[in-house]
């Protein structure tokens, strides 16, 4: 006999018929590159498609998880019991203007090219981003940042759609950036609304200027953080500026320290690196030995800054 949960996957799998494919890893989506499947995974490649999977997520009950470049995601080794989506494909151009110095991007450009293509335009104060491997959707719902500035220095609106909108009308709306919660690494969006384009608005500057800060912020990544297979920071500084969580892991003499396929960083200690074929559940349990030991030598209890899927508990 079916259990309630399998009885919402074949509803929902009926209604998004081959828009839908079940028990898809999620963990090569990821640059972690480990854990487990989605019970339904759906790459959309035309717009017209968000209400049917707005139509199965209203019949089914299941929860949504929508997967960008997968840059701060840690999915657990039993997966998503869920839909999975990705809009990378739809939700890809750019546009630039250069007499208003604004510039509104699909969900799923990377934040890297983006950088890159504003710079080339001449447009200043989205520099930042060429060192954060995300994509467009997943910065603005973790308002991401760094070297000095953030998503919310920049952002005016969205363009969403609320998949948790159950009427027939259209689910696609505007917010302004006031409406959207921002906070450090968060905002108030629900797992429901997506994300389809992003507008920022930008300074008109030089050129060169720009492509040299781009360089310098590149280099200083190479040069002080890890490559390898990790989702960046794990945890959020204290007190930016003042108190780091690399130094507070590094003084608890956790810098290189092992967890079955999981490893603290010797470049960075607020990196986790994963081996390959490793285990997202190892790479889980370090982050919480971490946490623990850290607040036991300094008194400082450090939040994690990537999203953890799946886990039975909270962190």
């Amino acid at each position: 006999m079916e259990s309630n949960h399998e009885q919402a996957v074949a509803r929902a799998a009926e209604l998004l018929g081959p828009l839908a494919a079940r028990d898809v890893p999620l963990g090569p989506m990821t640059t972690y590159r480990v854990g487990g499947a989605a019970d339904l995974f759906v790459r959309l490649t035309a717009r017209d498609q968000v209400p049917t999977v707005a139509a199965a997520l209203n019949v089914s009950g299941l929860p949504l998880l929508v997967i960008g470049r997968g840059s701060n995601l840690l999915v657990a080794n039993a997966g998503f019991r869920g839909i999975a989506l990705s809009i990378a494909e739809i939700c890809n151009d750019i546009e630039i203007d250069t007499e208003t110095s604004t510039v509104t991007a699909g969900s799923g450009v990377l934040l890297p090219v983006l950088a890159r293509r504003v710079a080339s335009a001449g447009l200043t104060g989205f520099e930042w981003a060429v060192g954060v491997p995300g994509s467009v959707g997943g910065a603005v719902r973790m308002n991401a940042g760094g070297h000095g500035s953030d998503m919310s220095e920049s952002l005016t609106s969205v363009t969403l759609a609320d998949l948790a909108d159950d009427s027939n009308g259209d689910i696609v709306q505007s917010m302004d950036v006031e409406q959207l919660g921002l906070r450090f690494r968060g905002s108030g969006l629900s797992p429901s609304q997506l994300i389809i384009d992003a507008t920022v608005q930008l300074s008109p500057g030089s050129r060169e200027a720009a492509e040299g800060e781009l360089s310098e912020i590149v280099h200083w990544r190479r040069a002080n953080q890890p490559g390898g297979q990790n989702a960046g920071s794990v945890f959020v500084n204290p007190v930016p500026g003042e108190v780091t969580c690399g130094e507070l892991i590094d003084s608890a003499g956790l810098r290189g320290f092992r967890h079955g396929s999981a490893t603290v960083s010797e470049k960075h200690a607020n990196f986790i690196q994963a081996d390959e074929n490793g285990s997202a559940d190892d790479v889980r349990a370090l982050m919480r030995l971490v946490r623990d030991r850290v607040e036991a030598a300094s008194g400082w209890r450090l939040r994690s800054e990537i999203r953890l899927v799946g886990f039975e508990d909270d962190f």
